[in-house]
């Protein structure tokens, strides 16, 4: 049998995460998931503590840093919008992992990643809809919307999404939903 990854570890201990919370990234549990012995656990981390940080850490950076790297390459930004709402929506590797760190947002570990990456996201998101003409203030409000709107869609997928089938796989929901949020209209206050 080859011998884990680090990365094995870091993605075994996401979809814990996603299906049962902060509980469920425990070493034995994951070794058996696995198929392997506590051994090649700690080959890799020193403790359960270093593999959820280090797990959080990985979804942050692949999850947000590189999801906004990709898309700050394209030049048009309403297309940076509607792939980043896309790319949010349709590429989910850890299937709820968004759902199950928001129901934990308290984790003395969990939080600062939540925080950082929800700081990230909506200022990304304020710049995008600055660049589409939308004024500072209006921008930061469309941003702080949008995000929710994502959250909660992730959320209702997760959930019930035989209630909702729109948000489990509908092309048309979801090209609905990236063209709303991806040309917001101004409201005056």
């Amino acid at each position: 049998m080859a011998r884990l990854s680090k990365q094995d570890w870091l993605t075994a201990a996401l979809a814990a995460l996603a299906e049962g919370g902060v509980g469920a990234v425990a070493v034995v549990p994951l070794a058996q998931r696995l198929g392997v012995t506590r051994g090649s656990f700690y080959w890799h981390f020193a403790d359960r503590q270093a593999l959820l940080r280090e797990a959080l850490e990985w979804w942050e950076q692949q999850g947000t840093l590189a999801v906004i790297d990709r898309v700050a390459a394209l030049t048009d930004p309403r297309a940076k919008l509607r792939s980043l709402f896309e790319i949010a929506i349709t590429e989910d590797p850890a299937g709820g992992l968004e759902p199950a760190l928001v129901a934990h947002a308290d984790d003395p570990t969990v939080a600062p990643v939540l925080r950082r990456v929800t700081e990230r996201r909506v200022a990304f998101l304020t710049d995008l809809y600055a660049g589409i003409g939308l004024p500072a203030a209006h921008a930061r409000h469309q941003a702080a919307v949008a995000y929710a709107t994502y959250v909660g869609w992730v959320q209702l997928r997760r959930a019930v999404p035989g209630t909702l089938p729109e948000v489990a796989g509908d092309e048309d929901a979801l090209a609905y939903l990236v063209e709303s949020l991806a040309n917001p209209r101004l409201i005056e206050p």
